[in-house]
């Protein structure tokens, strides 16, 4: 099979297209055929080194969506998605290939209403959305803010919508406010740190948000300064130093949270969990992905060298 591998972590000049013998799925496994499977931000920093259990060599890629080819009778044929679990990619082989062996548990039915490149979009970011908005207990009625307009803050807006919640983003850049806008979602243009409980209480009558997810790593301390009282403060993101300054007088004195999220916690089985309910809301309306570019398994390289320089569209393997 043609897969994409990488024989040391550091550099993207270890990441070839090789031709692997495919691989035999074990007791308890299925066979994938990978008809999509999508590139995150988090591929390129495995192959460059970023996390320290990774082993080489090693297939990268966390998300997929295809057609299980061997394993249990009952279940060959069937449209599938999975990944984005603990390990997958790192110290177990992933998904940027023509096949990938997983638990049988580690797949679930692909949505009815999504193709496979649509679901191959989905999983790293929205898995991170899901995890935070049930963690930190969004609702029906629940004041959400996002700040930030990735793709984990536009997967959990749409996702915290689909709860009945009220949403409303914020983002640094005024074109990027402007396109939210112009998607009539209910966004504002972020100022100064010291400004941002005063600009979110204008967007939520007067009121603070009950939960905020910064999804920047910047805005934490001001987050918390913001936040209602026992409100909760879901994060993704940090510093490069990974050290923030804040008021812990403040969090205390509101009885505040702060929620760390993060999807490689979770197995693979559990991922798939998610992505059941994910895909259940996909099928009672949550609009489909869109705006993303399909690219052939043999342009993978490229593929990584786009995203490292902060290609801004989701970038889809068709192998």
């Amino acid at each position: 099979m043609q897969a994409l591998q990488f024989s040391a972590t550091g550099s993207l000049d270890t990441l070839q297209l090789h031709g692997l013998a495919k691989p035999v799925p074990a007791a308890g496994e299925v066979l994938v055929e990978v008809r999509a499977t999508g590139v995150n931000p988090s591929d390129i920093k495995n192959v460059l080194g970023l996390f320290p259990y990774t082993t080489t060599p090693r297939i990268p890629g966390r998300d997929f969506a295809g057609v299980i080819v061997e394993g249990p009778e009952e279940l060959l044929g069937q449209a599938v998605w999975g990944g984005s679990g603990k390990g997958f990619g790192f110290y177990r082989d992933g998904c940027h290939a023509q096949y990938v062996a997983v638990p049988v548990n580690a797949v679930t039915p692909l949505p009815k209403s999504l193709t496979f490149a649509q679901a191959a979009t989905c999983g790293v970011p929205f898995i991170t959305a899901w995890d935070a908005l049930e963690r930190s207990h969004v609702k029906a009625g629940t004041r959400l803010l996002i700040i930030g307009a990735g793709a984990v803050a536009k997967a959990a807006q749409v996702l915290a919508e689909a709860r009945g919640a009220d949403v409303v983003m914020a983002a640094r850049r005024a074109d990027v406010v402007q396109s939210l806008q112009a998607q009539s979602i209910r966004a504002f243009q972020l100022s100064q740190e010291g400004q941002l409980p005063e600009q979110a209480r204008q967007h939520f009558k007067q009121q603070a948000p009950e939960v905020i997810f910064e999804t920047t790593g910047f805005w934490l301390a001001a987050a918390v300064n913001t936040v209602d009282t026992f409100g909760r403060v879901a994060i993704i993101a940090a510093p490069k130093d990974g050290v923030i300054s804040l008021s812990s007088l403040n969090l205390y004195r509101r009885g505040g949270s702060i929620v760390g999220i993060n999807s490689l916690l979770y197995s693979l089985e559990e991922c798939a969990q998610m992505l059941k309910r994910i895909g259940e809301a996909f099928d009672a309306g949550l609009p489909a992905p869109s705006g993303f570019v399909e690219l052939s398994l043999s342009q993978a390289v490229a593929a990584y060298q786009q995203v490292s320089a902060g290609a801004a569209e989701k970038i889809v393997l068709i192998p």
